[in-house]
């Protein structure tokens, strides 16, 4: 089976970037999927028997809603762009309905983690999907310009297990409005707040051991190093915007091994790490229709009421 990708960003600038996170105290979202370690334990999140929510929800829905999506994007020839694309489990549902409704398909996923993008378009290759991979951070403004460079068919762009949230999800929409054209579509999906459940859903065990993988790699050990810490706030961009907030704070004196330098962590010290971002109800309709200048044609609520997903386009003179 033959792969193919495009790159943006390289494994020695994402090095880099590590590095100069952790000398700040920072651990961004892109490296908690960048280590085999992270990789596996991601994998096992999505798998165990207390799944991410916010994994099983989207892919719950996908299950059931493929087919309409499949039918409302009436393109017959149609480039499906994964922006977080992750493994790809969840696109190649929308794969297979689109093919089975008739289009031909291209995929393209988009993701910073070359062990995910490789299984994303290997998927694709399996159920008969021509694909390309672009290993690109979906943060940076620089890969939405090169997407709007080479965008040549319809596009069905996917940003799907709130992956919004993993972003700021205000600056991530503006550039997604300079990317969508009248003929293209976009499929996202967000978690609703909820104070009683949304923590609950990442301080678990599983959750935890993804959350502390990439410092895992680094050889700590967090029953005796320190201690990984969950909040919830409310987020200071926009009312009705919250944020699950986490960061490991170190119980000892730590020296830790980063790309041939040693990063000194005080007792006490916090690394900080990328928060996800979640929503009241008309808060996320706000972001999607002023800030994205989307008009929602559809739109799918899970079972338990605390996550939505839309298809939606540009709206006229956005």
């Amino acid at each position: 089976m033959t792969i193919e990708f495009e790159t943006l960003v390289t494994e020695n600038q994402l090095a880099a970037e590590y590095l100069s996170g952790l000398e700040r105290g920072f651990l961004a979202e892109k490296f908690f999927y960048w280590f085999p370690l992270s990789v596996r334990a991601w994998l096992d999140l999505c798998n165990s028997s207390q799944p991410y929510k916010n994994y099983s929800r989207s892919l719950e829905l996908l299950t059931r809603h493929a087919l309409e999506i499949a039918a409302a994007c009436s393109a017959r020839d149609i480039e499906v762009v994964g922006l977080g694309a992750g493994q790809g489990d969840k696109d190649v549902l929308l794969l297979e309905a689109l093919r089975s409704s008739g289009k031909t398909v291209f995929y393209r996923p988009v993701d910073s983690s070359m062990a995910l993008l490789e299984m994303a378009v290997g998927r694709a290759v399996e159920h008969g999907c021509a694909g390309r991979g672009l290993k690109a951070d979906i943060e940076d403004a620089r890969t939405a310009h090169w997407l709007s460079k080479t965008a040549a068919r319809p596009r069905l762009y996917l940003i799907l297990g709130n992956s919004l949230g993993i972003t700021d999800p205000s600056n991530f929409l503006r550039l997604l409005r300079v990317l969508l054209r009248p003929q293209d579509w976009v499929l996202l999906d967000g978690e609703i707040f909820n104070p009683d459940t949304t923590l609950l859903g990442y301080d678990h065990p599983a959750n935890r051991r993804f959350a502390f993988a990439p410092l895992a790699s680094l050889g700590l050990k967090e029953e005796e190093d320190g201690e990984l810490i969950f909040t919830l706030a409310p987020a200071p961009q926009l009312e009705g915007l919250y944020w699950v907030q986490k960061y490991f704070q170190a119980a000892r004196p730590l020296s830790l091994p980063v790309a041939g330098k040693w990063i000194q962590l005080k007792e006490g010290q916090k690394v900080r790490m990328s928060p996800s971002w979640k929503y009241a109800r008309p808060a996320l309709d706000g972001l999607i229709r002023e800030t994205g200048g989307l008009s929602v044609a559809q739109e799918w609520v899970s079972d338990d009421g605390q996550f939505v997903m839309s298809l939606a386009r540009r709206q006229n003179g956005a």
